[in-house]
């Protein structure tokens, strides 16, 4: 009797053990991928933002010195004629991630002058769209951002509405 009792705990996993876990492991999986990618493209995200972070600072130095006026900081060649952008060309984002467009401004003068830099996003990071704007108010630059496309969420990019 003793033999047989052995000869049965030592034969392994049922049938029943195997599926739960199989069926954890599923669910775990179909929860933790499509977190991760999200993880991954916002990460991707935040490389672009800090490729542009020495342009966000031109640009606010050229709102404060130049009074607010728009029109001398809304093109990469004006931020280096006015001595703020070493060259006259957008930063370069890495391969894949997007790219940096033309900058724009809203063409007013002083407090709430602003001034948006335009990223469109490659394969890797989605192929969304983030508009990253700096408005001068009378202290300082405030950078806000907004995203379009269908699926550019802030959970997509990590910034933006």
């Amino acid at each position: 009797m003793i033999k047989r009792q052995i000869a049965r705990a030592q034969r392994g996993f049922t049938l029943i053990e195997l599926m739960i876990v199989v069926a954890i492991i599923g669910i775990l999986a179909a929860i933790a991928i499509p977190q991760y990618q999200d993880y991954v493209t916002r990460s991707r995200w935040s490389d672009n933002f800090q490729a542009v972070g020495s342009l966000k600072t031109a640009i606010a130095e050229c709102l404060q010195f130049r009074a607010g006026a728009s029109a001398d900081c809304d093109s990469y060649g004006e931020l280096q004629s006015n001595g703020f952008w070493p060259s006259g060309a957008a930063p370069t984002l890495k391969a894949n991630y997007g790219t940096v467009g033309a900058l724009v401004g809203n063409g007013t003068t002083g407090v709430g002058a602003a001034i948006t830099i335009p990223f469109t996003g490659g394969s890797l990071t989605a192929s969304c769209t983030v508009d990253m704007t700096g408005t001068l108010n009378a202290d300082n630059v405030v950078w806000t951002f907004t995203n379009t496309g269908g699926t550019c969420t802030r959970t997509r990019t990590g910034v933006g509405t």
